[in-house]
């Protein structure tokens, strides 16, 4: 019987699936790619060589006031790798210049101390100037115009005083934005939250356009862009990293030309063709990205992609964290049903939009096509109130689906990572 390992918090678990029942593993060629023996180099090179951009020394010539903006600790970013070298440019081009790192929580929690040492290091925390955005701190929020979608565009005052803006991030298959990276460093990174809130509108989750993969049309990708743009955004270094948290690829240069050189790149390794199954068993990709039930919606979509109508998703997440949003679990918890829930969220127009509906809206989508039983440290009844199946391991996950189905014969599906592939229909 094949062995799949799936990443689970900061380890692996392993399965065996009985050969006359697996249909396919469905796994990016981007793990199979070369991995660069320097991912320092990799950086180097990218900064060496911007898109559509000078270089961030000659962009930082007389500019007083850099800011960078950073992700938080929910994204695998190895900002180790990035940060020390945006910092080194700057200084090059105006060692006088005063350089805060804004720290793009969107609207998470606050990062800690813990957390930043371990994403940065110790001597970044400790010599540098770090904020972290607080969507919903108003006197530290600045309007900087109307949104395409209609919204208020908010953002933190500290980016729209800066006298350069520039970004790190990472670049991936993002379920409703198509990639991640690039432009929503400012949008939700460090917008106010009735910005996210129209942004995150049920009409714009609800197009056809918003799913992974797809900028052209995509209308929450529109906004973001305005919002980047606007903001005055004007170089950004984002990396293509592995399951195992490896740089294979780095570009750097002006917002949406070195965005695009990534996506294109990443999209030639990552799209795998659906293989129908009755039971489909994911990931978010282990730790960051599965510290709670919120972030684990992403890799379910993949999953919703390749299982049958009717079938099971098995989703395994540590969730350590807990639900990940008081609005989410608030709304998940509102009716019985998951179509009830999402016909409330389609009632609210561009401006009614709740905090976390959008995950809601995803997670019933995905609920009114398969049954979801979720592996993890969460407790049972968190699990239930979210309209899934708890189980704490893989064997009793197995089981309880077959169980649903009916049939101890149900052909399985693995998307090891549901995060780095972008499954095709």
């Amino acid at each position: 019987m094949p062995i799949v390992k799936f990443p689970y918090g900061k380890r692996f678990i392993e399965y065996d699936i009985p050969s006359e029942r697996l249909r396919a593993v469905l796994v990016s060629n981007l793990q199979d790619y070369p991995v660069p023996e320097d991912g320092n180099e990799t950086v180097l090179e990218a900064m060496r060589n911007p898109v559509g951009s000078q270089r961030l020394c000659r962009l930082a010539e007389g500019k007083q006031k850099v800011v960078i903006i950073a992700s938080d600790h929910t994204r695998p970013v190895p900002s180790r790798f990035i940060i020390p070298h945006m910092l080194k440019e700057i200084r090059q081009g105006n060692p006088c210049a005063d350089i805060t790192i804004l720290i793009a929580t969107g609207c998470h929690r606050g990062t800690t101390k813990a957390e930043l040492i371990e994403k940065f290091g110790e001597d970044i925390v400790k010599n540098e100037k770090i904020e972290i955005h607080d969507c919903l701190d108003e006197e530290n929020l600045v309007h900087i115009g109307t949104l395409p979608s209609g919204g208020e565009c908010v953002i933190n005052k500290i980016a729209c005083e800066a006298d350069l803006l520039v970004s790190e991030g990472f670049i991936e298959p993002h379920f409703f934005a198509g990639f991640s990276g690039g432009r929503k460093s400012v949008l939700p990174g460090i917008a106010g939250r009735r910005a996210v809130l129209a942004n995150h509108c049920s009409e714009f989750i609800a197009d056809e356009h918003s799913r992974t993969g797809i900028l052209e049309g995509n209308p929450l990708h529109a906004d973001m862009l305005w919002a980047a743009r606007t903001a005055g955004l004007k170089y950004i270094v984002n990396v293509i990293i592995n399951e195992k948290k490896e740089i294979v690829h780095a570009v750097a240069g002006e917002l949406e030309a070195a965005h695009s050189a990534g996506c294109d790149f990443l999209k030639k390794l990552c799209a795998v063709k659906a293989v129908p199954s009755d039971i489909v068993i994911t990931t978010n990709g282990g730790y960051p990205l599965d510290q709670n039930i919120y972030q684990s919606v992403k890799g379910m979509t993949a999953a919703e992609a390749t299982v049958r109508r009717g079938g099971v998703i098995i989703m395994l997440a540590s969730a350590e964290d807990g639900h990940g949003g008081e609005q989410f679990l608030a709304q998940m918890s509102a009716a019985e049903k998951p179509e009830d829930i999402t016909a409330a969220i389609l009632r609210r127009g561009r401006n009614e939009t709740l905090p976390d509906q959008w995950e809601a809206q995803v997670l019933c989508r995905v609920l009114s096509h398969a049954s979801v039983i979720y592996v993890s440290d969460a407790p049972d009844d968190m699990v239930r109130a979210f309209h899934m199946h708890p189980a704490h391991s893989l064997p009793e996950a197995m089981k309880l689906a077959e169980e649903i189905l009916g049939n101890p014969e149900a052909s399985i599906t693995a998307v090891p990572d549901g995060i780095s592939v972008m499954v095709l229909k």
